[in-house]
Parts: structure tokens; C-alpha cells; sequence
């Protein structure tokens, strides 16, 4: 089975987020993905936050264009034989940074622990020529009933 794609360019708004939650639940609809909707939302979420907060925050907004998309931030969702991929990528090219603390009451710094709890695998390609995309991959089987 080949990979099947769907894209969305992000916006740095609370719009833009509703966008990116509307789309990812209509994607997984349609690829009969319903059982993994709440992880891939939150997953979705916490990177396009990651994305809006760091990458894009310092950026230049050109005239008439909204924020992120100009940029280049973008969602992409591919459906693999046996695994849902959730990538954002952002024209930074500061790494992801994954906080090493146990302080349970920061307010920020805990998005990538949660996508790392979600996932199966995680992590980030720099890309070229400037940019990175951090991607999580999410198993496509039903999780067991605990």
C-alpha cells in the first residue's frame, strides 16, 4: 500500500489551530481512522503549538500575508501500512527543544514529553535549506482495552 497525504498550511492563530484539528479529524474520518483520533489531535496540537510559538513568533509577517503561511509551517498527515505520521514543518532551524525536567507544575515544556507518550517514535529532520520538520508516528492498530 502506498502512503496516502493530506496537507494543510498553519496559520498562527487560534483559527488556525481549529483548522488544523478540523482537518486532522476529517483525515482520520476518511481513512477510517476514528480509534486514533484523540492521540493524533493531541499530537497534531501540541506540534503546530510548537511550530506557532518558537519557530514562527520571531518572523517577519509580510504584508497582506497571515502568519505561518508565508512561512512555510504546514501539516502533513501520511497514512503508512502501519503507522499514521503527524509532521510539522516550520522554517526554523532551532532543534526541538525536550525539556529534561521533573517539575510537574511548568507551565510550558512539557508538549514534545506528551508526543513522545503518544507515540511510537518521534524526532526531527532539518531541512534544506533552512527549516525542520518534527514528525511522530502513531500505530494505526486499535489500542488494547486496559
Amino acid at each position: 500500500m502506498s502512503p496516502r497525504t493530506a496537507v494543510l498550511h498553519l496559520t498562527g492563530s487560534r483559527r488556525g489551530f481549529a483548522e488544523a484539528r478540523d482537518f486532522t479529524h476529517r483525515t482520520l474520518d476518511a481513512w477510517s481512522l476514528k480509534h486514533r483520533a484523540d492521540d493524533a489531535l493531541t499530537v497534531v496540537t501540541e506540534l503546530a503549538a510548537n511550530a506557532v510559538l518558537h519557530a514562527l513568533a520571531d518572523l517577519p509577517e509580510p504584508a497582506g500575508q497571515r502568519q505561518g503561511a508565508a512561512a512555510g509551517a504546514r501539516l502533513r498527515l501520511s497514512l503508512r501500512p502501519h503507522h499514521l505520521v503527524c509532521a510539522v514543518t516550520d522554517p526554523s532551524d532551532v532543534p526541538p527543544v525536550y525539556a529534561h525536567t521533573a517539575d510537574p507544575l511548568l507551565e510550558h515544556g512539557r508538549g514534545l514529553h506528551i508526543v513522545e507518550a503518544l507515540s511510537e517514535h518521534w524526532g526531527w529532520t532539518r531541512r534544506c535549506p533552512v527549516g525542520k520538520t518534527v514528525w511522530a508516528m502513531l500505530p494505526t492498530r486499535p489500542s488494547p482495552l486496559t
